[in-house]
C-alpha cells in the first residue's frame, strides 16, 4: 500500500470512531482486556484439553484412562461455563478501543457472529448430554455411553473457536474491508463468508490446551493425594501423563507458534523478530522448562499446585504479545492509536466497575472456591465450617446489596 492509500484507511478508522468517547483512560480497557482474555484463554484450553482425554479415556480399554477420562469430564463441564462468563469481558473491552475494527469485522460476517451463539449452545448441550448418559454410572472403568455426543460438542467448540478467530483476524485487515464488502461491483449484504485466518495461529492456541491439561493432570494429583482414600497407584498415573503432555504438547505448541510468527501480515513488518516475538517464544516453552526443573520424577516431586499458575503465567504473556501484535499492525502500520481515544470521564462507572470486580466478585468467588476445595478433599459429605458459612452469607448480602444499587441508581437517572 502506497501512503495515500494507508491515510484513507486511517482516516476511515478515526471516522468510525465512537463520537461520544470513552468513560476513562483507554490503556485500562486494553489492560483489563489483555487480562481477561489470559483467563479466557486458560479455561477455554483446560476445556479442550480435559475433553481430549475424555473422549481418549472412552474409546481406550484401559480401567485407569476411563477413570481419569470420567473425572476430567467434570473439569471439562466446568471450565465451558467458566470460559464463556469470563470470555464475555475481552470482548467488552476490544469493543471499547477498537470499536471501529471489531464492529466492521462482526457486520462483514454477521450471520457467523448470531450462528456463534447457537453452535455454543449446541456444544454445551452435547457436552451435558454425555454426562448424563452417564452419570449415574458409579463405575467410571466400564465403557461409557455415547460416545459421539462427547466427539460432536468438542469439534462444535473447535467450530466457535474458529469463528472468534477468524473475526479477529478480519480486523486487522481494515485494508480489505471495502474488498470484502464489494466484490466485482456488486454490494456483499449476506454476511455468510469468513474472510480472513491463518490456520497456524489457530492451531497454536489449540495446541497450547496440550501443556495446559497436562499441568492439570499434575495439580489433579496433588489435590486428590491427601484425601484418606487416595488411590496412589491411579493418581501417579495421572500426573505422569500430565507430565508428559506438558513436555510433549509445549514443544508442538512452539512449532506452530513459530509458523505463526512466520505468517503475520506483512503489516506487521519484523515483528516475529522483535523482543515481543521472541518472548512469546520463551512463553510457550515455559511450562515444559519449569517441568523438567520441578517435577524431577520422583514420586514426591510428581505433583505441584504451581503447574496452573506456570500456564496462566504463560498465557497471559502470550496475550500481552497478541495484544503488542494487534497494536504494531493498526498503530504502527494505520497509524490507529486507541490512546487519543476522548476520555468523558465517568468515575461512578469505573468505580463501580473495580468494586463489583474486587468485592462483588471476589468475595463470592472466595467462597464457591472454598467449598469446591474442602469438599474435593474430604471423603463423604462435606459440612462447612463456622467461617465458610459466614463466608456465603457474606456473598448473599453483598449480592443482594449490589443489585439493589443498580435498580436505585437506574430509577435515580431514570427519574432525572
Amino acid at each position: 500500500m502506497d501512503a495515500s492509500q494507508v491515510t484513507q484507511v486511517t482516516d476511515m478508522l478515526y471516522a468510525l470512531r465512537n463520537p461520544a468517547g470513552v468513560p476513562t483512560y483507554p490503556i485500562l480497557f486494553v489492560g483489563l482486556g489483555v487480562l481477561t482474555f489470559a483467563l479466557h484463554i486458560l479455561f477455554v484450553q483446560l476445556m479442550l484439553g480435559t475433553s481430549a482425554i475424555t473422549i481418549f479415556g472412552a474409546f481406550k480399554n484401559d480401567a485407569k484412562w476411563r477413570r481419569l477420562g470420567a473425572a476430567m469430564l467434570e473439569i471439562s463441564k466446568i471450565s465451558v461455563s467458566v470460559a464463556i462468563v469470563i470470555g464475555v469481558a475481552p470482548l467488552l473491552f476490544v469493543q471499547v478501543v477498537y470499536d471501529p475494527n471489531w464492529y466492521a469485522s462482526n457486520v462483514l460476517s454477521a450471520v457467523w457472529v448470531i450462528a456463534f451463539i447457537v453452535i455454543l449452545i449446541f456444544a454445551y448441550w452435547a457436552m451435558y448430554g454425555y454426562y448424563f448418559m452417564n452419570s449415574k454410572e458409579k463405575d467410571k472403568t466400564k465403557e461409557p455411553k455415547g460416545k459421539a455426543w462427547m466427539l460432536i460438542s468438542v469439534a462444535l467448540l473447535l467450530t466457535v473457536g474458529f469463528i472468534m478467530h477468524s473475526l479477529s483476524s478480519q480486523m486487522l485487515h481494515p485494508e480489505l474491508w471495502k474488498d470484502w464488502y464489494q466484490q466485482n461491483g456488486v454490494l456483499d449484504y449476506s454476511g455468510t463468508k469468513l474472510h480472513a485466518y491463518n490456520l497456524w495461529r489457530f492451531a497454536f492456541f489449540i495446541s497450547m490446551a496440550i501443556p495446559v491439561v497436562g499441568g492439570m493432570l499434575v495439580t489433579y494429583r496433588r489435590f486428590k493425594m491427601v484425601r484418606a482414600d487416595a488411590d496412589m497407584e491411579y493418581l501417579d498415573f495421572a500426573a505422569n501423563v500430565g507430565k508428559k503432555w506438558i513436555a510433549i504438547g509445549s514443544v508442538i505448541a512452539f512449532v506452530f507458534y513459530v509458523a505463526w510468527m512466520m505468517t503475520v501480515p506483512e503489516t506487521a513488518g519484523n515483528f516475529a523478530t522483535s523482543l515481543w516475538g521472541i518472548l512469546g517464544g520463551v512463553a510457550v516453552l515455559l511450562p515444559a522448562i519449569w517441568s523438567a526443573i520441578r517435577l524431577n520424577g520422583s514420586s514426591y516431586n510428581m505433583c505441584s499446585y504451581m503447574a496452573l499458575p506456570i500456564a496462566l503465567v504463560a498465557g497471559l504473556t502470550i496475550a500481552i504479545v497478541r495484544e503488542m501484535l494487534r497494536y504494531d499492525i493498526l498503530n504502527g502500520f494505520f497509524h490507529y492509536d486507541f490512546m487519543d481515544y476522548k476520555i468523558v470521564m465517568d468515575w461512578y462507572s469505573t468505580g463501580m466497575f473495580f468494586l463489583t470486580f474486587a468485592i462483588v466478585g471476589g468475595v463470592v468467588l472466595s467462597y464457591f472456591l472454598t467449598v469446591a476445595w474442602k469438599a474435593g478433599q474430604t471423603v463423604g459429605v462435606y459440612t462447612p465450617s463456622a467461617f465458610v458459612n459466614r463466608l456465603g452469607t457474606l456473598s448473599i448480602w453483598i449480592v443482594a446489596l449490589w443489585v439493589l444499587q443498580f435498580f436505585v441508581v437506574g430509577f435515580y437517572v431514570w427519574a432525572r
